[in-house]
Order: structure tokens, then sequence, then C-alpha cells
């Protein structure tokens, strides 16, 4: 296997330097022959942890020696989150970090506090292609912090944040071919979906003569981050600035969304919903696949829906059986009273690169950037996240990397052999059009010959109005008492079992928080300023 990996990387070499253009180019980006590399040293979270690291004749040393007059010296970080942060934090002490290096957000502000990071303000304009890729706003607010800098209160960004998870990957879908037939514009406020949820369940949408539709389906898909009715309905909730279990967008609003007036008006606007009989009755008896397989069959005409679960090809395939002249639209949420619209919450997980203070001192941040830049354009794009084109990969049609009609397949990305070649594309990956579009394809339709474009299904749902919750996930749990009588308490005001009026709600959180509530909520805004979820 060690001869096939180094066999892989000369070759992988020979051909790739073959290539470059080593011309020095208008703005000085090449270094001049007798310019001394600088000694970059990176400790990097490896890709596939199991594999080895590049090995030492990889074509991208050379290629960033060449090109950048950087002598790039990298080790791999312990698999283990535990084991990383113990390994950093013993660097931290001995004054030894490297260069740059990843960091969980768990260690960032006590190496901050330590005063052995640089600030990397001045690095987003040394690096705009990167910037514009990886670092938005959100992410630089993500690794600032207020700290003393003689004499003033100033606030740095001490660490390079980049996208992991796919985030808001989900929408409001309505039938448009309903729509159409009834004679309906889009509705836009929560009114507006109420009465097309009341055509969608009294007039016939479907025509077929059969009192069968409804206007809106979902299901109780309740999760820590989703309490109450769950995500399905978080749009609703949405509308009045509710949506999730928690409001972490500032710590004047911290707290448990439940806690909140605008909670009871969501509940008010949704008992109307179940008044009006324009739900799935089922609702509360639905699971996942139940859900699913009500919407592939006509039974309602709005809802929230994942968009590989929506439009993929075999997801997809069933509904276009049953209804070749129907269509689905994804649409804005409803908009509330007060002009709040939401499909719901998200939290977008970051990996953190951060620059030594050592490194900042000894001058090399804007080689650090130069590294950095140079990853992000198309050749250390696609060295770094695939390797060399034509051994480890080839171009489809639409530019995407593939492992076809390679001369040796054993060389191709996605084998064994190949990963310690691209150890590093956690470095460059960013959810690119590039990288998705292997998963979300283009296809037509069986039988209505429609194309169906997958991943213009995503990138829609993404520009829809979502609420930032930013570390959500980590929030703290309730217990299970209180969880249950959480879950059933809300529900109970839906059945009839509760009369939903402001005395019984009043009441219902008093119980709530004498039960344990009210301290989940401050432990909860506790550990979000402690770990800087909120500012």
């Amino acid at each position: 296997m060690r001869n096939m990996v180094k066999n892989m990387a000369l070759a992988a070499m020979v051909l790739s330097i073959a290539s470059l253009d080593f011309s020095c180019s208008k703005n000085g980006g090449e270094a001049k022959a007798s310019d001394k590399p600088v000694d970059i040293e990176l400790w990097y979270g490896a890709a596939v942890t199991e594999a080895g690291p590049p090995p030492a004749d990889w074509v991208g040393y050379g290629i960033i020696k060449e090109k950048l007059n950087i002598n790039l010296n990298m080790s791999a970080l312990p698999s283990s989150e535990n084991d990383q942060d113990q390994k950093i934090n013993a660097a931290g002490a001995a004054n030894a970090l490297p260069d740059i290096f990843m960091v969980s957000n768990k260690v960032l502000p006590r190496l901050v506090e330590n005063q052995l990071l640089a600030n990397v303000d001045d690095m987003y304009d040394m690096m705009p292609g990167r910037t514009s890729k990886l670092y938005d706003a959100s992410a630089k607010a993500f690794t600032s912090f207020t700290v003393q800098e003689k004499g003033k209160t100033v606030t740095h960004s001490y660490g390079l944040a980049q996208p992991g998870s796919i985030v808001r990957n989900e929408g409001v879908l309505i039938r448009k071919d309903w729509l159409d037939k009834l004679g309906l514009s889009v509705p836009k406020t929560t009114d507006e979906f109420l009465e097309v949820m009341k055509a969608f369940t009294y007039k016939d949408p479907d025509g077929n003569g059969k009192d069968d539709t409804y206007g809106i389906g979902g299901y109780l898909e309740v999760s820590a981050t989703n309490e109450g009715l769950g995500r399905r309905f978080d749009p609703i909730f949405g509308a009045f600035g509710v949506a999730g279990t928690w409001n972490l967008s500032s710590v004047e609003t911290a707290g448990l969304n439940i806690n909140k007036p605008e909670y009871y008006d969501a509940m008010e606007f949704f008992k109307k919903i179940i008044d009006e009989k324009v739900i799935d009755p089922n609702w509360l008896a639905y699971k996942k696949d139940d859900f699913r397989a009500a919407w592939k069959q006509g039974r309602f005409g709005i809802m929230r829906e994942q968009n590989a679960a929506y439009s993929s090809k075999s997801n997809y395939a069933p509904f276009d059986k049953n209804f070749p002249e129907g269509e689905w639209i994804i649409v804005n949420p409803p908009v509330g009273p007060s002009g709040k619209s939401s499909v719901g919450t998200y939290s977008q997980s970051y990996r953190i690169y951060a620059v030594s203070q050592k490194a900042a001192s000894e001058g090399k941040k804007a080689a650090i950037a130069k590294l950095l830049e140079w990853m992000s354009s198309d050749e250390g794009y696609y060295l770094l996240g695939w390797g060399v084109e034509g051994v480890n990969y080839t171009k489809n049609a639409q530019g995407v990397p593939t492992a076809d009609n390679l001369p040796d397949p054993n060389l191709a990305y996605t084998s064994s052999a190949a990963q310690p070649l691209t150890q590093l594309r956690n470095m460059v990956y960013y959810n690119s059009d590039i990288e998705l579009a292997s998963r979300y394809p283009n296809y037509i339709t069986e039988v209505s010959k429609k194309e169906m474009k997958g991943l213009e299904v995503l990138r829609t749902m993404q520009s829809k109005p979502w609420t930032a919750c930013i570390g959500q996930d980590k929030m703290p749990q309730p217990g299970a008492d209180l969880e249950r009588f959480y879950q059933q308490g809300v529900v109970e005001f839906f059945t009839g079992k509760r009369e939903l009026t402001k005395e019984n709600w009043a009441k219902f959180l008093e119980d709530f928080n004498k039960l344990g509530g009210a301290d989940w909520e401050k432990n909860g805004i506790a550990l979000a300023k402690e770990n800087r979820f909120i500012k």
C-alpha cells in the first residue's frame, strides 16, 4: 500500500509540474529566486483520520514551494476533539503553537485570553477570493472577541471560521397546480396562507369530486432544537418570531421561546388552523414515512419538506406517477402580523483555523494568507479536493470531478489509496455547486418528463428567510419529566384537553418553570454566553 501511494504521488507530481506556469505575475505574486522561502507549520484536521498524511513527495509541496516560496510542514491533529484540545493546550502552555492550526471553539477563548493568537482582521483583505467563498459576516462574528488594547476596548476576529455541514436545506412548498386550478395567487401573509388552506380543503383542488384534500400537512418532528410542535410547523411559529426551542439572537433576547408572549400568538394562529379543519387530521399520528407517503398521494397542498426528500429521483417518482400534471413550488414562509418570516432555525457548524501570535511576530501573516488564498484558487481547490486531473479525477460535461475514464482506476480520488492526497480537502470545501452537483443532479422524470433540478431546489430553499440560532444544537437538554410536560402540554392545547386561553397558558408556563423550565433557561443562557453563542 505504501508503495502504491508513493507511486501515485510521483505520477501526480510529474503530470502536475509538467503543466505548471512558473512565470512571474504582474503583482509580484511569484517569488524571486533569491528570496528565502518562508517556513510555515500547519496542524490540520485530517479529512480521513485513519488514512496517512500526504507523502513526502506529494505534488502540492512542490507547487507551494515554487509558486508561493513557502516550505510547508504539516502534521495531522489527533482524531478525537478531546485529544486535539489537549495537544493545542499543551502547545499553548509551552508557547510552542504552530503558525496556523485548527482549533475548537472550546479552546479558542483561552488562547485569546492568554494573548497567544494573532487577530486576523487584516488577513481577509489579503485573500479576497477565499474570503468571498468561506468567510461571511456570520463566520467573522463567530471568532470575534472584545479585548482591551492600549487602554481601549476593541473587537477583533481571532480565527478563520469556515462552514461545515449543509444548512437551510428545507423549505415551504405549495401545490402550484392547485393554486392555478382555483385561480389563487401565492399567499404571502399568515392570513393569506389560511385562506389558501381553506380553499385547498373545501374547493376540490384536485378535481376528483371527493372531499379528500387538506390545506396543510405535517407531523410532530420534535427534537432538542425544535420542541413543542417540531420543525414541520416552524414556518408558522417563525411568522411570530418564535421558531425553534431557543432564541440566541442576542444577549437581550436570549431564552426559551416558549416563555415569550409571541409564542402564545403563534399558538392562537395554529389553533385557527385546527379549528377550521384545514390540516390533515392525521398530523398527530403520522410518522416521517407516513407524512411523506401522504404528500405523494395528494393529501395536502402546503408543507415544509427537505430538499432531497422532495426532489431526488427516487423520492419524487411516486408523486410524478400519481400526479403527472402536479407541481410543487418553493415559496417564502408566511409573514406574520409584525412582519416576521422564517422557514425555521439553523445552526451552522464552523471549522476554525487560528494563526499564532508567534507567527505574526515573525512576519508570517502575509505568507499564511497567500497560502490560504492559493488553496481556494482553482488550482489549489481541485488539487486539495480531488488530486491531479487526469490521474485522480476527470471532469464531466458540467465540470464536476468524477472517477470516470481514468488511465488507472486504482488512482481515483475515491480510492482508499488516494485518501492521503486529499487530507486537506476540508480546508477548501465550502459546499459549492461543484461539490454538491453529483449529490443533487438534474434529471428528467419518468412519467411527466419534466426536468427536476436538485441543486437548484437546495439553493432556492437556502435563499428564503431563516433564523440563525448558532449553537442551538449544543444547548442543555431538559430533564425527562420536564420534556414530557412540555411536549404533552403544548399538544393538549390543540386537542381540546386544555382550552387555549391566556389564563390557562399563564398557568401552564408557571407550572413549566416550577418543574425546571426556569433553571433550564437560566443554565442555557449561561452556557450560550460562555461559548459565545450570544454576544
